[in-house]
């Protein structure tokens, strides 16, 4: 009936690069946070981007903190910093399309 020994759970660790995906399948200790998960799967020290103290990580695409308790199944997200803030991208693109609409003309009247 009961087992005495420790409960597991299962948990994938996942990051995805440009051309690919790194997914490391893991079995760790009931109890084991988020911030356990990335370091045990080794993943920081083949990538040295991923700084495991400052990094975005998410469980199933909701960002989560490096202590949050894990529970079977769950998908442990690593996610790359932006290469550009997307409100600025907008600003930009917007600015750009004023600026040509304003030397648009031809210049007759």
């Amino acid at each position: 009936m009961a087992d005495s020994a420790p409960a597991s759970i299962n948990v994938e660790v996942v990051y995805a690069l440009p051309a690919r995906q790194e997914l490391i399948h893991l079995k760790l200790p009931q109890g084991a946070t988020l911030q356990q998960a990335i370091e045990v799967s080794g993943l920081p020290q083949k990538h040295p981007e991923i700084d495991p103290a400052k990094g975005r990580f998410g469980i199933y695409s909701k960002l989560a903190k490096p202590d949050t308790v894990l529970r079977d199944r769950d998908r442990v997200e690593i996610y790359r910093p932006l290469i550009a803030d997307p409100k600025e991208v907008r600003k930009q693109r917007a600015a750009e399309g004023k600026v040509m609409k304003k030397g648009g003309g031809t210049g007759e009247e």
